[in-house]
């Protein structure tokens, strides 16, 4: 059976690196949930506005088809899926391995501040470790580490 595998945590977190990395160590399509945003969700981030459940919704039921389209060749995801009921959207009727990349606000906030060209201001981390629920049963990394070694130990637990 393919593997469909999100990455998942807060923006900053390392999810599109790891991600990326990730799928093309095991030849998967990678896809970043960012790049499904509606014009109006990403507007509203840039403007330091955070994003309510009715603007999610219909982009994690967007991810959810994605998923679902690739369940006969595997993919990675990169999706923060900060609430259980996010991630009970996105795994609707499909069987997913969650991998929580999990991290210090002060080590993430480090990150954002040096990071360009993305549309998610740093002023939001905050709100993010707000929506925050922790996943249980999950593959669960800490990013206080260099990439190599966090890919190799999503490796061994998948």
């Amino acid at each position: 059976m393919a593997k469909l595998i999100v990455i998942m945590g807060v923006s900053g977190c390392g999810k599109t690196s790891v991600g990326t990395a990730l799928a093309e160590m095991m030849s998967l399509p990678f896809f970043d949930a960012d790049d499904y945003h509606p014009a109006a969700n990403k507007k509203k981030m840039q403007a330091g506005i955070p994003l309510e459940d009715n603007d999610r919704i219909p982009w994690l039921e967007g991810l959810n088809t994605l998923i679902k389209s690739h369940s006969k060749t595997g993919l990675v995801l990169a999706c923060s899926a900060l609430k259980q009921s996010y991630r009970d959207l996105l795994s609707k009727d499909i069987q997913i391995e969650w991998v929580y990349l999990k991290g210090s606000f002060k080590l993430i906030s480090q990150r954002l501040a040096v990071r360009r060209h993305h549309y998610m201001p740093t002023s939001l981390l905050q709100s993010q470790f707000d929506t925050l629920e922790e996943p249980m049963d999950v593959i669960e990394i800490s990013i206080d580490q260099a990439i190599e070694s966090i890919i190799l130990q999503i490796k061994e637990q998948l």
